[in-house]
């Protein structure tokens, strides 16, 4: 499996590669970035478009490690929880498996059973 993912993403660089390189003069080329709200305006400098796309990969791997790291504390959350869970319920396993054996069946008590022995009123 470890080998599968490092064919992936070599092959994923590769294509990469091939696309930057394919469509060099369409990266190279420069654009502005305007604002014009009703009381603010803004133009950037200009910015080549592999500026851009090197600027949104970078906020997606970002936005993508923050999104893991809350992911990550609630899957721990979610182990400590299973953890006490399970050994609740392995101390009640145990106290079943220590319950006295006894020969009578389950479900029936000799106290409420009637006997046919005539009373004797003395």
């Amino acid at each position: 499996m470890n080998i599968f993912k490092w064919m992936c993403t070599i092959f994923l660089g590769l294509f990469v590669l091939i696309v930057i390189v394919q469509n060099y003069s369409s990266f190279s080329q420069t654009v502005t970035f305007k604002i014009n709200l009703l009381f603010f305006k803004w133009e950037s400098p200009p910015v080549s478009l592999y500026l851009v796309s090197c600027i949104t990969f970078c906020f997606g791997v970002v936005l993508t490690g923050f999104y893991s790291i809350f992911e990550r504390f609630r899957l721990r959350r979610e182990i400590k929880r299973l953890k006490k869970e399970l050994s609740q319920k392995e101390k009640e396993l145990v106290s079943l498996r220590n319950l006295p054996v006894s020969e009578e069946e389950p479900g029936s008590n000799k106290d409420t059973e009637v006997s046919e022995e005539p009373i004797s009123t003395g």
